[in-house]
């Protein structure tokens, strides 16, 4: 037991602040399960928020919070149907441009001007 006054203080904001932490995180992680159970949009959509609370209170860190809810994203979006997949696909290889020779003519040229300063300094 504590002695000093500021270290039952503390000893009764620890307390009171572990109460608050453990039912944010049972909550979420309540909630994550009925959504992986579920696969709803709205349990999802409420387990985004729970997982959000959790991160930003430090509960949980905020890259276990983005993979709880890729994860959730993924079950929730694993329903589509095959016919919508491909057209997905050809459409994103025929926006990407082709790359052009350019910068690379740019500092070949960049690099012999390099060496011509060093040269006159000599």
């Amino acid at each position: 037991m504590p002695i000093l006054k500021h270290a039952k203080k503390k000893l009764k904001q620890d307390k009171k602040r572990t109460i608050k932490n453990k039912k944010i995180k049972e909550t979420f992680k309540q909630l994550v399960k009925k959504a992986k159970a579920d696969k709803a949009t709205k349990s999802v959509s409420m387990a985004f928020s729970a997982v959000d609370k959790a991160a930003k209170k430090n509960i949980i860190s905020k890259n276990k919070a983005a993979h709880l809810k890729a994860s959730l994203s993924k079950q929730l979006s694993g329903g589509t149907t095959a016919a919508e997949t491909p057209a997905k696909a050809t459409t994103k290889k025929a926006v990407k441009p082709a790359k052009t020779a350019k910068p690379a003519a740019k500092t070949s040229k960049s690099t012999g001007a390099k060496k011509a300063k060093p040269s006159s300094k000599k």
